[in-house]
């Protein structure tokens, strides 16, 4: 029963944490070697730079507001 407790309020505390969780913001990402332009969260690879603005939508349309 004592480990039942642990688990419970192990649950409850990611429960409480996670609802302040925020979603990785998106950004523009410019070819070093065409100028081509692709929104990702993630670097899509070496010879590409990251636009300083972010995005909250994955066309990279809706800035995100800091």
């Amino acid at each position: 029963m004592h480990i039942f407790k642990r688990v419970l309020i192990l649950h409850m505390l990611l429960a409480v944490t996670s609802i302040y969780a925020e979603a990785a913001p998106w950004y523009k990402w410019r070819s070093k070697l065409n100028a081509h332009v692709v929104c990702s969260q993630t670097s899509p690879g070496e010879g590409w730079e990251q636009m300083h603005q972010a995005f909250v939508d994955a066309r990279c349309e809706r800035p995100r507001k800091d």
